[in-house]
């Protein structure tokens, strides 16, 4: 594999990595003035806010968050796809 490519997923490795500890956060940590939390928001808000605006053109309003979901789904086809490449 080319370093271009491990690089990549690496990163993709990352950010699922980063969306999993913002959900777990999410249920303990309600209080963005925690350095850990207000850092994982800060990075995972501009990947996941684009998610929620479909979900909201698509009418759900519902109390579950499906954003990460749909993220991290994003995110593991898109490394299959640079995996095959």
């Amino acid at each position: 594999m080319t370093l271009l490519k491990t690089t990549m997923l690496y990163f993709l490795n990352l950010v699922v990595f980063l969306i999993l500890i913002r959900a777990v956060l999410s249920w303990f940590i309600r209080d963005l003035r925690n350095p850990i939390a207000a850092f994982v928001y800060q990075i995972t808000e501009p990947l996941l806010s684009p998610f929620r605006q479909i979900i909201q053109k698509l009418g759900y309003n519902g109390m579950i968050d499906f954003s990460p979901i749909l993220l991290i789904i994003t995110v593991q086809m898109l490394s299959n796809f640079i995996l095959r490449l």
